[in-house]
């Protein structure tokens, strides 16, 4: 891991009358995967929209390298690399698997070899290519929302909660493609509530509670700690 390619500092979001994020302050080593975790409502996905620009900042900062972008509408910060998965997968059902594909390629048309390797790491995208992606299982949906965030190089991506609803055997397939990103030092902040999932790719961690950044280090010291693990999360990923 190397210095941060994105930095929190005292990030407050209001949505309407709702304070949700209280002051979040975080650094995402580049070349690592960053996990946020924590309870329900605790700010994670409110954390990665506001990185976004989906909802804005209403106080402190957003640095992506040195530049800060919390002010940015959030076609510019896409621009600058950086790409997100929802929750929801956004993907059109009554377009095909390619053409999916395609609305996400800035160019309008693929680079082969980049598309090979994308849909090497999801394999039943090639073989269900010309079918209506609303005919996909969930599983596929969630593959599909994925390669279209990384058709063209990110320099960071956001995934938010990837593997809810999904089942197991899907989610194994999943590790193995989030493996295969690792090793190409593809910088990632991941919202789980999957504890397997999130210590099988974790390298740094960050525990949200009541939009605040309550602990921040290694995933591995998490995973380990199961005193850690009752105090900010209520459970132990040993269970």
């Amino acid at each position: 891991m190397t210095g941060p390619i994105l930095r929190l500092d005292k990030v407050h979001t209001h949505i309407g009358q709702y304070h949700i994020l209280q002051g979040v302050t975080f650094d995402v080593p580049e070349g690592a995967f960053t996990v946020i975790v924590g309870r329900n409502g605790a700010g994670k996905t409110t954390t990665l929209r506001t990185i976004l620009g989906l909802w804005k900042a209403s106080a402190g900062s957003i640095r992506f390298r040195d530049a800060e972008i919390s002010r940015l509408d959030t076609s510019e910060i896409s621009r600058a690399g950086i790409a997100y998965v929802p929750e929801s997968m956004g993907i059109f059902g009554d377009l095909t698997v390619r053409e999916n594909m395609l609305l996400a390629a800035r160019t309008g048309r693929f680079d082969k070899d980049r598309l090979d390797w994308v849909l090497g790491l999801f394999p039943p995208l090639r073989k269900f290519w010309g079918l209506a992606a609303g005919n996909l299982s969930g599983g596929q949906k969630q593959m599909l929302s994925i390669a279209r965030a990384i058709i063209e190089p990110r320099e960071l991506l956001l995934v938010d909660e990837p593997t809810k609803g999904i089942a197991p055997a899907i989610i194994e397939d999943m590790i193995d493609a989030f493996l295969e990103l690792k090793r190409m030092n593809t910088t990632v902040v991941l919202v789980e509530q999957n504890f397997g999932f999130a210590s099988a790719l974790g390298d740094t961690v960050v525990v949200m509670d009541d939009g605040r950044a309550v602990h921040r280090g290694a995933m591995s010291d998490l995973a380990a700690d199961q005193d850690l693990q009752q105090k900010y999360l209520g459970l132990s990923l040993h269970d």
